[in-house]
């Protein structure tokens, strides 16, 4: 199964990847504005958190979860794939 053939996350996986590139996101932003934000009402201080957070989040670290998911799902089938061989072809593999 190659990277192109890789099916989608599901909507549990999404909702995790999202979360995991949003909260820590928006934990840095609001840490490194809140002085310069300070005194600012909630809806304007959301709409610059937003600008700065989405192309962040869309741009930088979903592309980069996308791709460590598959690393993981690819090295899972692999795994099973190896596990389903014989003992011995793996150690006459593994010996040369």
């Amino acid at each position: 199964m190659t990277n192109a053939s890789l099916s989608p996350p599901s909507k549990h996986q999404q909702a995790l990847m999202v979360w995991l590139a949003v909260f820590p996101t928006l934990v840095a932003l609001n840490t490194v504005l809140s002085r310069p934000l300070d005194g600012v009402a909630v809806v304007p201080r959301t709409f610059v958190l937003v600008t700065i957070a989405v192309p962040i989040v869309i741009y930088g670290l979903m592309p980069r979860l996308h791709r460590l998911r598959a690393s993981l799902v690819l090295r899972q089938l692999h795994g099973h794939e190896r596990a389903a061989e014989p003992v011995e072809d793996r150690v006459r593999a593994a010996l040369g």
